[in-house]
């Protein structure tokens, strides 16, 4: 392991083992912010720490083993501290790998909220139906890993598909989880309305955006409009009588936000408004309009059938990630929210990434 490692490893163990001291000092324990503040730290550095202290374990039970066998002369004890050195060796490889990935930039978004945004592409109608099964895909894999969605606008067609759907994730480490699936997705299938029986390539677009909190982005009353409207859509004869439906337009930045799943006038605002704060946390977070041009871009591409990270193939029952190369031909179970291979793999392929930069 490399001397800057080793010293790094120490200073975070050194403060680790400080801030443990500091949980049980009666005049910190009496002060509850300062407490959970110090308990919030120590938590985020205890992986590393114990790691770091079996590595040091492990490193002097091999310098004592190294050392004793060139001074035993029993064959049978050498061949036991042969086979202990070997052993620690191997372990200490190991640790040293897990200590690599566990020291990588961590992305200052991973523990936060996420809003996601599904919109059908290219391919008419059979681009909306896609579009709705990507979204009851999330929807399960989300209930599958207790995070809660809650819808903040969706825009259906007459045969069951989705223009457009916005739906707020939270739950622990809901952005990591979800951050991956940024792009166009792409499908080949045949249609159920293609008489011909020939196989169609649709697209629909995914966007995954870290939640703001309220302190992060600034949002002036003169910056903005707020248009109240009657909902449309599914929902039945209440939904059209009653103006609930909140358009907040956000001119410095022409950003839009539309909100109509509630029923009631305050919520879609506050839903609307949480929108808002991503996508201009999104925005700002971007040097210039051309920077965040390029990096919306990124993220959910034009639709064109030629742009994808992803692709679901029907007849073959395969689903492809061409960002890493991977293939999965379980389709079926993909579609439904069995994507944990396909969202650890990515998670791999960027840890891989990471590592090959810092050599």
């Amino acid at each position: 392991m490399q001397d800057k490692m080793i010293k790094k490893l120490e200073e975070i163990y050194r403060r680790y083992c400080g801030l443990s001291e500091k949980l049980i000092d009666p005049a910190v324990i009496s002060d509850t912010a300062e407490w959970t503040k110090t308990a919030k730290e120590q938590a985020e550095l205890t992986e590393v720490a114990q790691k770091y202290e079996e590595f040091a374990k492990t490193q002097k039970q091999l310098t004592d083993a190294e050392q004793a066998i060139k001074c035993e002369t029993d064959a049978e004890m050498r061949e036991l501290m042969q086979t202990e050195i070997e052993e620690c060796s191997q372990r200490l490889e190991s640790l040293t790998n897990e200590l690599k990935i566990l020291l990588l930039p961590k992305d200052k978004n991973d523990d936060r909220n996420c809003i996601m945004e599904i919109r059908g592409g290219a391919g008419g109608e059979e681009a909306a139906l896609f579009a709705y099964e990507l979204y009851r895909m999330y929807l399960n894999y989300c209930e599958h890993h207790r995070l809660k969605c809650e819808l903040v606008d969706i825009n259906e067609t007459e045969l069951g598909g989705i223009k457009e759907v916005v739906m707020n994730v939270s739950g622990r480490d809901a952005y990591k989880q979800l951050k991956f699936e940024s792009g166009v997705h792409r499908v080949q299938r045949v249609p159920e309305t293609e008489s011909q029986g020939r196989v169609h390539t649709s697209t629909a677009t995914v966007a995954v955006l870290p939640e703001a909190e309220d302190v992060e982005v600034e949002i002036k009353d003169e910056d903005i409009r707020v248009d109240v409207y009657r909902s449309s859509g599914a929902g039945g004869q209440k939904v059209n009588k009653t103006e609930t439906a909140i358009r907040i337009t956000h001119f410095p930045t022409g950003i839009v936000v539309t909100c109509q799943d509630e029923r009631s006038q305050l919520k879609n605002k506050d839903k609307a408004f949480k929108v808002l704060r991503s996508r201009l946390y999104d925005y700002y977070n971007s040097q210039n309009q051309t920077a965040y041009d390029e990096h919306r871009k990124s993220l959910v591409g034009r639709g064109d059938r030629s742009e994808r990270i992803r692709t679901y193939n029907f007849p073959q029952g395969r689903v492809t990630d061409h960002r890493i190369g991977l293939s999965l031909f379980s389709l079926d179970n993909f579609i439904m929210g069995d994507i944990e291979e396909m969202i650890e793999a990515l998670a791999v392929a960027e840890r891989e990434r990471m590592l090959a930069g810092e050599a």
